[in-house]
């Protein structure tokens, strides 16, 4: 197949995951939470049908843990890199040097974000050089390319609300097209959860896992 979605995902730790969802939760429940976000957003990543699939994992050595998570169909890769920016521009490169054709790199905290939104990612590629998917909060969900553009990387504030701004200001000095997708949102903070109530309570089977957990630890509001 030419196109390869990449799900990035990080073991879930408590204390060094979704720190900022703390409070509503203790450090190990929002570790708990993340792997549930976790789960749904495969199972979403799972029901694209015009690309591979891949899982990049990190640390290296929590191997055995992804391979109990991951969904049939997903390839297994560590990532690799100092950083944010170095470990997508490597996974972007190593999938590139296999010979797939268009690479859509991915987040593993946006389980509601709408399939089609994964397939415009990839049937833009056909006529820009990147597309990219604008979060909420200044980051993006999504990235993807024809051609690995490792600059594109370099230099930006991950974590903060300048990312995209940052992005795109790098794609025009390269003179590279884009296609912006529509903007939606991640889990990072407690103004996030009621938004993702909503919309798990109103289709359940967007991300069953994740509003199993809100359920039992009691949320109930609702945007």
């Amino acid at each position: 197949m030419d196109n390869v979605l990449i799900v990035v995902a990080k073991e879930p730790v408590p204390e060094l995951t979704k720190t900022r969802l703390c409070p509503p939760f203790s450090p190990g429940q929002a570790a708990d939470f993340y792997r549930c976000l976790m789960l749904d957003t495969l199972a979403l990543a799972g029901r694209l049908h015009v690309a591979d699939r891949v899982l990049a994992y990190t640390p290296a050595g929590a191997r055995s843990l992804f391979e109990d998570l991951a969904p049939d169909g997903f390839t297994l890769v560590p990532q690799r890199g100092a950083d944010l920016g170095e470990r997508l521009a490597n996974a972007l490169a190593h999938h590139f040097e296999l010979g797939y054709r268009r690479v859509v790199i991915m987040n593993s905290d946006g389980p509601t974000l709408p399939l089609a939104y994964l397939g415009e990612a990839f049937a833009a590629l056909d006529g820009v050089d990147v597309t990219l998917g604008p979060g909420h909060d200044g980051g993006y969900y999504l990235i993807g390319m024809k051609a690995l553009h490792a600059s594109l990387f370099q230099g930006i504030a991950w974590s903060t609300e300048s990312v995209v701004t940052q992005t795109l200001e790098l794609c025009n000095s390269l003179g590279l097209a884009v296609h912006e997708l529509p903007v939606w949102y991640d889990v990072d903070v407690e103004a996030d959860l009621s938004r993702l109530f909503s919309d798990a309570v109103r289709d359940p089977a967007l991300a069953p896992c994740t509003l199993a957990f809100l359920k039992d630890h009691g949320w109930t509001r609702t945007v």
